[in-house]
Formats: structure tokens, C-alpha cells, sequence
């Protein structure tokens, strides 16, 4: 599956939309984001379940202080529109593999009681 380049007008309703997201926030002048992106391109080869998505930090500026986005790459995981997963850093590819079957793996029921009783206990 292609790789995807969100934006302000799409993002939203792209992680609304599919089950299971992954987002690489990078920007053209940044090394570990160049060499990052054909591990990133391969791997999303191969997971026809999982849309790949990039956000060019510098032309998406918005979004990317809204996540907090200070170190690039950054990639994070969405899961039926829940963040589970926010790290800045390149991945090796057996790493970047192994990180994707950990986030299948995954039972959203009992991550969004943990989210809920987090909120509870802030509130």
C-alpha cells in the first residue's frame, strides 16, 4: 500500500476513518528522517491492514505542535483512534516489525478501560 501524506484537511478524518493508522512526522532536511524512509516505505509493503501516513512537520506546523511533535522522526500509532504508541526516533527495520505486531496485538477493549480509568482518576 502507498504511503499517504496528511494534512491539516485530511488528518482528521483519515484517523476517523481506518482502524489502525501509523504516522511518521518528518521534515526533508532532517538525516535520520531520509534514511528512516525506505525502511518505513518497505515495511508498509507488506501490511495491507495498516495505512501508512506521513505529516511533513514543517509544512504542517499546526499539527505538529499539537501533538507535541520536538524530535523528528517521530512515529506514532493509532489505533481505532486512540494513540498507542509516541516515540521520536528511527527504527531499525526488525524493530520497526516487531513494533507493529506488538500494536496488532493489542486488545482495544482493555486499552480504552485503562484510558478511561486514567481519566477518571485525573478528574
Amino acid at each position: 500500500m502507498a504511503v499517504v501524506e496528511l494534512s491539516k484537511d485530511n488528518f482528521e478524518q483519515t484517523i476517523k476513518d481506518k482502524d489502525f493508522v501509523i504516522v511518521d512526522f518528518w521534515a526533508s532536511w532532517c538525516a535520520p528522517c531520509r534514511s528512516f524512509a525506505p525502511v518505513y516505505d518497505k515495511v508498509s509493503e507488506d501490511h495491507d491492514d495498516i495505512l501508512f501516513a506521513k505529516i511533513n512537520t514543517e509544512e504542517e506546523q499546526e499539527i505538529a505542535a499539537h501533538f507535541q511533535i520536538r524530535s523528528i522522526p517521530t512515529l506514532m500509532i493509532f489505533r481505532e483512534q486512540v494513540i498507542v504508541f509516541a516515540q521520536p526516533g528511527a527504527l531499525p527495520e526488525a524493530a520497526f516489525r516487531q513494533l507493529l505486531e506488538q500494536a496488532k496485538g493489542l486488545d482495544m477493549a482493555e486499552v480504552r478501560r485503562q484510558v478511561a480509568a486514567q481519566a477518571q482518576a485525573i478528574a
